[in-house]
C-alpha cells in the first residue's frame, strides 16, 4: 500500500542544469526504463504533485513535458541557483527540491518530508551523515535569502540552513520509507548509470493487462504489458494503464487514473475479481478488465 496521496499543495522543483561532466552527455535524455531520465523522474513526482517546475540551463535542450520549464538567468550557479529559480515559479508556497538523476525516489519518503514542514523553513534530510539539498523541502519565503547567497557567490544550500528554521530528518526516520536509502542514489558517472539501470531491473516487475469490451475497442488492443516498481498495488497498475493507453480514461478509468469506472471490474489472473486498490501486483500477474455484466 502506498503510504501518499496526490498533493496540490506541495509543488516539486526538478534541477537538470548541471555541467553532467563526469557523465560525458546530458543526464536529463539518457534512457531509463524506455524513456529520457527527465521523462522518468517527472512521471514519477507526478504521482505526488500536481505542479512540478523543471529548472534547465539557459539553452538545454529537453523533451515535452507536462511541467512549468524555468531557464537559470545565469548558468552553472550551483544548486543555490537552480533553488532559487525553482521556488520563485513554483505556484504553491511549499516545494520539494530534488535532481533530475536520482531515478528511485521514494514517494512516501518525499510525503513525510513535506508534511514536516509545518513549523520550519527547510526541511532536509541527513543520509550517511550528510544533509542532502536536493531531496529537501523549502519554503518559497526564503527566497530572498537565496537571492543574497546568489549575489554574495555563497553557492552551498548549508548556509542557508544555518538562517532560518530547519528540521533535519535523521537516517533513523528516513529507513522507515526507504530502507536502503535509494532516494539518494544519483548518477554522475557512465559507471553510476550502468549500475542504475542494472538495479532498476531487479526492482520492477512485469504484469499484462487484458482488455475486453468496450476497453478493448478504446486500447485498439487486446493486451498490454506494464513495467511496475516492486511493491506495485492494482492502483498503481492502473496508473500505469492510463499512461500507456489513455483512452481508457473517462470510459473505463476514472480521472486520476487510480480506479475503475463504475460497470468495470477486474479479474486478478482469471481466478478471482478484486476491487480493493491496494491488492499487490506481483511479476507475471495477469489483469483481466472487462464490464461487470461481462464478468458475471
Amino acid at each position: 500500500m502506498a503510504d501518499y496521496t496526490r498533493t496540490d499543495s506541495a509543488s516539486a522543483v526538478v534541477l537538470v542544469g548541471g555541467k553532467s561532466s563526469r557523465m560525458g552527455s546530458p543526464k536529463a535524455l539518457l534512457p531509463f526504463d524506455g524513456e529520457p531520465l527527465i521523462v522518468h523522474t517527472v512521471r514519477t513526482l507526478g504521482q505526488l504533485f500536481g505542479d512540478i517546475v523543471v529548472v534547465a540551463a539557459p539553452s538545454q535542450e529537453l523533451p515535452l513535458l507536462p511541467v512549468t520549464l524555468v531557464r537559470d538567468q545565469v548558468a552553472y550557479q550551483g544548486p543555490v541557483g537552480g533553488i532559487y529559480y525553482g521556488l520563485r515559479a513554483a505556484q504553491t508556497e511549499i516545494c520539494f527540491v530534488t535532481s533530475c538523476d536520482a531515478p528511485f525516489l521514494s514517494l512516501s519518503l518525499i510525503a513525510y518530508l513535506v508534511s514536516q514542514i509545518a513549523d520550519f523553513e527547510v526541511v532536509v534530510p541527513s543520509w550517511q551523515e550528510r544533509l542532502q539539498p536536493l531531496l529537501a523541502v523549502y519554503r518559497r519565503r526564503v527566497l530572498p535569502l537565496l537571492q543574497t547567497q546568489l549575489e554574495r557567490g555563497e553557492l552551498r544550500p548549508v548556509f542557508l540552513y544555518q538562517k532560518v528554521r530547519t528540521r533535519e530528518v535523521s537516517a533513523e526516520e528516513i529507513r522507515r520509507f526507504d530502507p536502503e536509502g535509494l532516494s539518494f542514489r544519483n548518477m554522475n558517472s557512465p559507471e553510476d548509470y550502468q549500475s542504475a539501470l542494472a538495479l532498476w531491473d531487479r526492482r520492477s516487475l512485469t504484469c499484462t493487462v487484458e482488455l475486453f469490451g468496450v476497453a478493448r475497442l478504446k486500447a485498439k488492443t487486446d493486451h498490454v504489458s506494464l513495467t511496475l516498481p516492486v511493491g506495485a498495488s492494482l492502483s498503481d497498475a492502473l496508473v500505469a494503464l492510463a499512461r500507456a493507453v489513455p483512452d481508457l480514461v473517462g470510459p473505463v478509468l476514472t480521472a486520476d487514473c487510480r480506479a475503475l469506472m463504475a460497470g468495470y471490474a477486474c479479474n486478478l489472473n482469471g481466478t478471482e475479481f478484486t476491487t480493493d486498490l491496494h491488492t499487490a501486483i506481483r511479476s507475471g500477474d495477469m489483469l483481466l478488465i472487462l464490464s461487470s455484466d461481462a464478468g458475471g
